[in-house]
């Protein structure tokens, strides 16, 4: 169902039951629907590894504070991957984001499939007599969600179905400790190790027995302050780099800082711990798009950062891009992605990414290469620049695409050399490619790289608990570490007794020493998310989005269609036609026969933006200076081709 200029009428739906494996945040009581009767409940579908949910918890606590006494947030744990199934892991993920609700943990993907969620995030609104009102795919909905909150609420105090007062959240004792779920270290130039101490909002300099702390940058209180190192304040960073010397002498500042929730970036001037903002605004990109003066720009949720071709480079995970930040020139642009999120090759404006967390730069002979790791995708990938000179358009066949055209100029070049897709994760050592049909190297949500004296890389595979190294000349993935703590980064110290490895293990709270290892060897088999494909048939099949603006907007047609698809597949064999970038929210789309073709599915990749601006319901005009919204999500679908199955996929942007 789709609605333009007119709301749809639908029948009134009674909500599921909440079910799963136990309740966090409620003192251990498990809590039903009909106990929350006289609230309005919002669900909130959401998998701990996700950047995209990270994002709508933060947009959630205004409205938690702003509606505390008529609304009931119940955040719904339905994991990605196998180590968030764990219950420590999401004990330690509901503490780490200061989730301040009460969470349902859905291990099995009972309530998920229950509520027909296709993507994380989605959000369900349920009004105070038990009845779903609003079903919503992705982020930036809270203006609709206010909007639409206080539309509930006057109804039902008008019914006498609205019951105010306390919901059943319970807060957990808090925890200690001298880190808090750090994520990232470097070696200083004077000696010593700065930690990114995210869940203490600060940066941290310890002694090399990592246990004496020199100081601390940053109060501890989370916020976005510039100034001296005790006042300074940052928010949930995660990444950070040191900047040649030559460099940081003629900037003023040492280190940059990717400060992931204030969606900026930081200088560090290590001489005093003065804290500078660099760029962002402080506001989340909403955009595809973006570029031009750095401090006027919106950022996405950047992870890391790293000095890279005279440039520092940010992992952009809020839009699964790689952007470029010129500190003299004091701007950024984008350099690598479309944020289509996926494993995809070939010239980096057109590669896909998917929540790039980590960054090691090697350099061999003269030329120097970007190590990243694409932590939903659980790749391990490189940038590098493609030369100087024009190069002749030609079909590139790599062995998990195919055919991507390679443009001529100047610029850099994207390939992977482990990994396969949004899907497929494991723990395993081999080839990084699939060879003569073997089975190849897998990894789980990885975060952090270090490149080893040996010119090896080293991948801190944080899900899977360990630190894997990845041969360049070889092609072959082995395994130094196991039984680790979430290890976020992975770090080479070159001391005066040689070199060793520093491990970042988040969930631990601390940073380990440990000697360099021999390789081991592990297979553990491979693992695909359970989350449930979607049957479709082989030929034409009627995709649409469901998109309802908030009461008071309306679709903005006055420069035209206000909506845009884009659609491809992985493997692109698995669609015939209808993939490619177009307006509307509507698209027939043919997809392969499995006898012609052997498919027998693969993964539908849907992008959709809608904008709305602030406008008459009456007349369903739109006034010349009216505030507008834009509206995007993009969902990785896995398909199952089945002769006879519903030739009909409808995706939920906004349903109402």
């Amino acid at each position: 169902m789709v609605s333009t200029s007119s709301r749809t009428v639908r029948a009134r739906v009674r909500a599921p039951q909440l079910v799963g494996r136990r309740w966090l945040n409620t003192g251990g009581v498990a809590v039903s629907l009909a106990d929350l009767r006289g609230k309005v409940v919002l669900l909130d579908f959401w998998t701990s590894c996700c950047v995209n949910c990270l994002h709508v918890l933060d947009e959630l606590r205004p409205l938690e504070e702003r509606y505390s006494d008529v609304l009931v947030v119940v955040g719904v744990h339905s994991p990605k991957f196998r180590h968030e199934a764990e219950p420590a892991a999401l004990d330690a993920a509901v503490d780490r984001y200061e989730v301040h609700h009460p969470v349902l943990d859905d291990p099995d993907l009972v309530t998920w499939k229950a509520f027909t969620a296709r993507a994380w995030p989605t959000l369900v609104v349920v009004d105070p007599e038990g009845y779903v009102v609003a079903s919503l795919s992705g982020e930036g909905h809270a203006h609709g969600l206010a909007v639409l909150l206080d539309e509930l609420v006057a109804e039902h105090a008008a019914k006498g179905t609205l019951h105010r007062g306390s919901g059943p959240y319970v807060a957990p004792e808090p925890a200690h400790s001298p880190l808090r779920y750090p994520a990232r270290a470097v070696v200083l130039p004077s000696g010593g190790l700065l930690v990114v101490d995210t869940g203490h909002h600060q940066l941290v300099e310890l002694e090399a027995d990592l246990v004496t702390e020199r100081r601390r940058i940053g109060s501890g209180e989370r916020g976005s302050t510039d100034g001296e190192a005790a006042s300074a304040r940052f928010s949930e960073p995660q990444g950070a780099a040191v900047l040649p010397a030559d460099v940081a002498a003629r900037l003023g500042y040492d280190v940059v800082v990717a400060d992931s929730v204030n969606h900026a970036l930081r200088g560090v001037r290590l001489a005093d711990g003065s804290v500078t903002t660099l760029a962002g605004t402080g506001r989340q990109l909403r955009r595809r798009e973006g570029g031009g003066p750095a401090l006027t720009q919106d950022l996405s949720t950047p992870w890391d950062v790293c000095w890279f071709d005279g440039q520092v480079v940010v992992a952009m995970a809020g839009v699964h891009q790689l952007w470029a930040f010129d500190p003299d020139a004091g701007t950024v642009r984008v350099l690598a992605g479309t944020t289509a999120e996926g494993v995809h090759d070939g010239p980096a404006e057109q590669a896909w990414f998917a929540q790039t967390s980590g960054f090691a730069v090697q350099e061999v002979d003269g030329v120097e290469t970007l190590w990243f790791v694409d932590a939903e995708t659980s790749a391990l990938r490189w940038l590098r620049r493609s030369g100087d000179v024009d190069r002749d358009v030609r079909a590139v066949r790599d062995d998990r695409m195919a055919n991507v055209e390679a443009v001529a100029g100047p610029g850099y070049e994207v390939g992977t050399a482990v990994g396969l897709g949004l899907f497929d994760f494991g723990f395993r050592d081999g080839p990084g490619a699939p060879v003569d049909g073997g089975d190849p190297a897998l990894l789980q949500h990885p975060l952090g790289l270090a490149v080893a004296p040996d010119g090896t890389v080293l991948v801190a595979d944080t899900y899977n608990g360990a630190v894997r190294r990845y041969d360049p000349a070889t092609g072959q993935v082995s395994t130094l570490l196991t039984d680790l703590a979430e290890p976020s980064d992975v770090v080479v110290d070159r001391g005066p007794d040689g070199e060793t490895l520093l491990v970042v293990e988040a969930a631990a709270h601390r940073v380990t020493r440990f000697a360099v290892p021999s390789e081991l060897r592990v297979d553990e088999g491979a693992h695909t998310v359970q989350r449930p494909p979607t049957d479709l048939p082989p030929g034409t099949v009627a995709l649409s989005v469901a998109f309802t603006p908030p009461t008071g907007q309306e679709l903005d047609h006055r420069w035209g269609d206000p909506t845009r698809l884009v659609v491809a597949a992985s493997p692109p064999e698995l669609l015939l036609a209808g993939a490619g970038d177009a307006e509307g929210l509507r698209r027939s789309v043919v997809l392969a026969d499995p006898v012609t073709s052997g498919l027998t599915g693969g993964v539908l990749h849907v992008s959709v933006q809608a904008a709305a601006c602030d406008g008459n319901p009456e007349t369903g005009e739109v006034p010349e200076f009216a505030a507008c919204h834009l509206y995007q999500q993009d969902w990785g679908i896995p398909v199952r081709l089945v002769a006879g199955a519903d030739a009909n996929l409808v995706l939920e942007l906004r349903g109402a």
